[in-house]
């Protein structure tokens, strides 16, 4: 893990005795000598000097490993020296080591890798944490804790829990330090986060180094301190915050694990060292209850009061002790395989002429590559858990505590794991479950941050340096509403600038603001350049009428906008004067041929109806045929003098005259309009007829859409003709394509609604064709653009931001004109259910009726045929359709009184019958 001068303690394995042939135990060695290379003065190395004593301890006490031969323990201090890791290394390989148990620190880990490389002696680090130390690079290199790679990603998860964005990276400039960070800086970029500072501390520093570090970092904008540093050294790092006043709120402090390896080793706390941490976020690396652990930590609690230990047990201390069982474990395997220890000369290591550094003495491990797959297969359950290694040579489940500082000590909010990301419940509960690491399912307890805050801090200020943010603003020579020069202390004017000082007011913390104008004055300036600009950080921010379209979004971040806008078309348009036929025109075709329909097919159920009860109904054909034209016609105006005299009837004329009433006032209303709305139209419908056209075409200089009609639209760019202000619009409309000018301009709408608010003889054409709207440019990551955005949407919540536009943007007097005349008149879409509804209620007062005359008919026929022979019968059934025919077209009050009469007379036929003929 860290990057102190490490604590080796190596297990030299030195051969009491021979062992010859096969798994005999009588033929294991007597002893096997074990070493300890470490930095002994040290936090890591203070706790893990006891467990490794206390391992081999128990090694050499248990009955069910070794069958008797015993580790002897030997201890070499490396001083925090690379150089005396290396030496020590040596003087233990001498005595023909089949293991090494260290080394603690990750940079004397890189280099003592390359001698047990060379001599083959595995190497069981307990605290080199360094990512870059990989089995793939050193292979008899075994990392028996958690490699700072899950670290970082534990760190990153959290980051990306709070939603920030940037954070500051404070390191110790070594391996242990660079390694870490570096794995940090992969995880946050796949969360689309990122490192905006690297504070790197030299070795060793002194604490006026570490202040001129900090004052340096506090000049910067993220307030996301991730501290990965030396734990013998680290609390110096907060003794200068703390005085620099940069443990106050607003402040983040997140920590690897070499804090908590600290406070465990302090045993109880010290108040003054935990009031410099307070609200510090820190990891701890997990390590799961057990019954042997909680025994462990009972024995060493003992050991200290009998003043014996001058540490409290941390968990580097619990990796360390199974290091030794694990070391065991493998020799244990390899002497029950019957293999054997062998060393042997390295012809390559020899002394020179009066040389006395005795490097003959430095023997080859033959069967080292034996004893280290031992070590790699090997699972127990050790004091830290299940022991076992993956593929790449990591420990399986990799997890940490996430622990909060706060009064006199710290409390858990939560867990990590590889398997299931942030939780509340311990990673082992959850092995057994699917892994589930979406977004939703991360979770923690609410975390006490400094200053005693119980917000989540933003994470990010103006950096604390005197200077002001560089505001990009386009200056405009037209349309200067939107944005202009100005002789005021602002330099600048207009809506969008009004827009954007309102957004800032309502942000939470001061922004220092300085307006700089972009471009020459003589024309209006390529917006594309000046969004380059602030992707180079030329400028902080870019300000303005900026259109938000895709390939500028890829350089930069927009804020929410704050207009609407989107391309439409200006064009020349011709006053529509009315023609004799203008009385046409508030229906179309088909509402036209629906509603004459509907005249006639209401008039024949009408007719249908009233045909048996009204002498209005009856007649001569020619004359029924001419009343059911009349009477239909007539309810038009309500002028029809047929009364209805049957109740279907009169329910179909009520449905009808309803929807005659909505008829009538739809057309009346529509034409109406028509003729006294002025109509105005253009040749151009629309951007098809732009694209299939060869006439020039007009856009505003600076502007996106020329562009977008060359790239999108294929408009050759030999038809584009550039237009500065509204005067060039008019006079190039005006000339049109035959005399110079252009068919048609194409512009943003904001633009346009402006331009027709004085040229009345000008309208839009077609439909707007792109949506887009305009916002302000920051660069990318930027926080400022993400709370600007939610000061905007409070402006449109609160009606300020449609104040700001009434202020400046008068409200377009021609652009609502329509060049359709077409889409004022009403269609049968508009009217159908009404025509349904009549529909219906005809159809159902038809069946009525048929039903009723059915059944009278049915009477009528039965009575007939009683009085009849059976030959009559049978003519009479032959045409029965002919004689229903007949029986409808009589008057019902004339078939009533004869049925009425005659059914008392007997036969009934002789008076019936005639009836019939």
């Amino acid at each position: 893990m860290v990057s102190v001068p490490l604590l080796a303690l190596c297990f030299s394995v030195s051969l009491v005795g021979t062992v010859a042939g096969g798994g005999n135990i009588t033929s294991w060695p007597s002893a096997v000598n074990v070493g300890a290379l470490f930095t002994f003065d040290s936090t890591i190395g203070r706790a893990a000097k006891l467990a490794i004593e206390l391992a081999v301890e128990d090694v050499n006490s248990s009955p069910s490993i070794l069958a008797g031969t015993r580790l002897n323990l030997y201890a070499q201090d490396t001083y925090c020296s690379g150089f005396f890791g290396i030496i020590g290394s040596l003087q233990l390989i001498e005595k023909n080591m089949v293991a090494i148990i260290g080394p603690q620190s990750s940079g004397i880990a890189h280099v003592v890798s390359h001698v047990a490389d060379e001599l083959h002696v595995p190497l069981l680090s307990f605290a080199a944490t360094d990512p870059a130390l990989s089995s793939l690079e050193h292979s008899y290199f075994i990392r028996m804790t958690q490699s700072d790679y899950f670290q970082m990603n534990a760190i990153a998860d959290l980051v990306g829990n709070y939603g920030w964005r940037e954070v500051t990276a404070i390191f110790t400039d070594d391996d242990f330090g660079r390694g870490g960070i570096d794995a940090l800086g992969d995880a946050l970029a796949k969360r689309h986060t990122k490192i905006s500072y690297k504070a790197a501390i030299p070795p060793n520093a002194d604490e006026s180094a570490i202040d001129d570090l900090l004052v340096r970092v506090n000049f910067m904008e993220s307030r996301i301190y991730v501290v990965h540093v030396n734990p013998d050294s680290g609390l110096k790092v907060f003794s200068v915050a703390k005085y620099r006043g940069m443990m106050a709120t607003g402040y983040v402090w997140i920590t690897s694990d070499w804090l908590t390896s600290v406070l465990d080793s302090f045993g109880s706390p010290n108040p003054d060292t935990m009031d410099l941490i307070q609200g510090v976020i820190a990891l701890r690396q997990h390590v799961p209850d057990s019954n042997v652990k909680q025994s462990f930590i009972s024995r060493w609690s003992d050991i200290r009061r009998r003043g014996n230990a001058t540490s409290s047990l941390n968990t580097y201390a619990l990796y360390a002790y199974d290091s030794v069982w694990l070391v065991a474990h493998a020799i244990d395997q390899f002497l029950k395989g019957g293999q054997t220890f062998n060393f042997s000369d390295d012809p390559k290591l020899q002394d020179a002429n009066g040389s006395s550094l005795h490097l003959t003495a430095i023997k080859h491990f033959k069967t080292g590559d034996n004893l280290l797959h031992e070590l790699l297969l090997t699972k127990f359950t050790g004091l830290t858990g299940q022991v076992q290694f993956d593929s790449d040579g990591n420990l399986i489940h990799p997890a940490y505590d996430i622990l909060n500082i706060g009064g006199t000590g710290f409390r858990r909010i939560g867990f990590w794991s590889n398997y299931s990301g942030l939780s509340v419940i311990a990673p082992e509960s959850l092995y057994s479950k699917r892994p589930n690491t979406s977004d939703g399912s991360q979770q923690l307890y609410s975390v006490i941050w400094p200053g005693e805050a119980m917000t989540t801090p933003r994470g990010w200020v103006f950096p604390n340096n005197g200077k002001s943010l560089r505001i990009g603003v386009p200056y405009r020579t037209s349309f200067t509403e939107f944005v202009s020069k100005d002789n005021g202390p602002d330099n600048v004017k207009g809506y969008c600038i009004d827009v954007f000082k309102a957004a800032v007011n309502l942000l939470p913390y001061p922004v220092p603001l300085s307006f700089i104008l972009f471009g020459n004055g003589s024309k209006n300036p390529s917006y594309d350049e000046l969004v380059e600009k602030v992707h180079e950080n030329y400028f902080d921010a870019a300000v303005g009428d900026i259109s938000i379209v895709t390939n500028r979004t890829r350089i930069v971040d927009f804020t929410q906008p704050y207009a609407e806008s989107g391309l439409v078309i200006v064009a020349p348009a011709k006053e529509q004067h009315s023609n004799a036929w203008a009385f046409l025109k508030p229906f179309n075709t088909e509402m036209w041929c629906a509603t004459g329909a509907c005249f006639l097919f209401v008039g024949l159920v009408v007719w249908i109806l009233e045909h048996r009860l009204n002498e209005d109904f009856r007649g001569p054909p020619k004359q029924q045929i001419a009343t059911i034209f009349w009477f239909s016609l007539s309810t038009m105006f309500f002028a029809h003098r047929e009364t209805t005299v049957s109740t279907l009837g009169r329910f179909v004329l009520i449905v009808w005259m309803f929807v005659v009433l909505i008829i009538n006032s739809s057309y009346t209303a529509n034409l109406t309009s028509i003729l006294t709305v002025q109509q105005l139209s253009s040749t151009i419908a629309g951007i098809d007829t732009l694209m299939s056209g060869s006439d020039p075409i007009g856009y505003q200089v600076g502007s996106f859409s020329k562009n977008y009609m060359i790239e999108e639209l294929n408009i050759d760019e030999s038809r584009l003709v550039a237009l500065n202000d509204p005067d060039e619009y008019a006079r190039a409309l005006d000339l049109g394509p035959r005399g110079g000018g252009v068919a048609a301009i194409v512009d943003e709408l904001p633009y346009v609604e402006v331009f027709l608010s004085d040229n009345c003889k000008y309208i839009t054409v077609g439909q707007e064709f792109t949506k887009s709207g305009w916002g302000f440019a920051f660069p990318r990551d930027s926080p400022l653009a993400l709370d600007l955005s939610t000061a905007i949407l409070t402006l449109s919540e609160n009606g300020d931001l449609q104040r700001i536009h009434d202020k400046w943007l008068t409200q377009s007097g021609c652009s609502s004109q329509d060049s359709d005349t077409d889409s004022n008149q009403l269609s049968f879409a508009s009217f159908w259910g009404l025509f349904l509804i009549c529909g219906l209620a005809c159809l159902m007062a038809l069946m009525i009726f048929f039903l009723k005359t059915l059944c009278q008919f049915h009477k009528f026929s039965t009575l007939v045929k009683l009085g009849c022979s059976e030959s009559e019968r049978s003519v009479k059934c032959t045409s029965c359709i002919k004689e229903l025919l007949s029986f409808v077209d009589k008057k019902e009050e004339d078939v009533k009184k004869i049925m009425k009469s005659k059914s008392k007379i007997t036969p009934p036929h002789a008076s019936l019958a005639p009836l019939l003929r």
